[in-house]
């Protein structure tokens, strides 16, 4: 299939398809005209990386773990052993970036405090 029905399938720009593409999370074929070619299981990979984004990992993660995953009963599974420590590392990463914007909030709600009492 083309760029405009993968991004109709999948309902992700064909800008962003592209995107991936340079971050190498999609491979598709080239036709001779230049022309993109999208298999059918590149539906299921955009949804993947749709997941894998809204789940907070970078796209420089995503090419590591996407090799690594099955889908099972509609939840990511991973089929690499030593993945597993480098989701702990993204869970981490992601638990100290919570932590820091925590901090900020008392910090914000520390001087709207101030302010309001003044």
């Amino acid at each position: 299939m083309r760029i405009g029905e993968l991004s109709r399938r999948s309902g992700v720009s064909e800008r962003l398809l592209r995107y991936y593409e340079e971050q190498e999370l999609l491979r598709p074929t080239r036709r001779p005209s230049g022309y993109r070619e999208y298999s059918e299981g590149d539906v299921d990979t955009v949804r993947r990386i749709r997941s894998l984004l809204a789940a907070g990992l970078g796209t420089c993660a995503i090419a590591k773990v996407l090799p690594c995953l099955r889908e099972e009963e509609e939840r990511l599974v991973p089929t690499c052993p030593d993945m597993l420590a480098d989701l702990q590392r993204e869970r981490d990463r992601i638990t100290g970036a919570i932590e820091d914007l925590e901090a900020s909030r008392a910090m914000l709600d520390t001087v709207i405090d101030a302010g309001a009492a003044g």
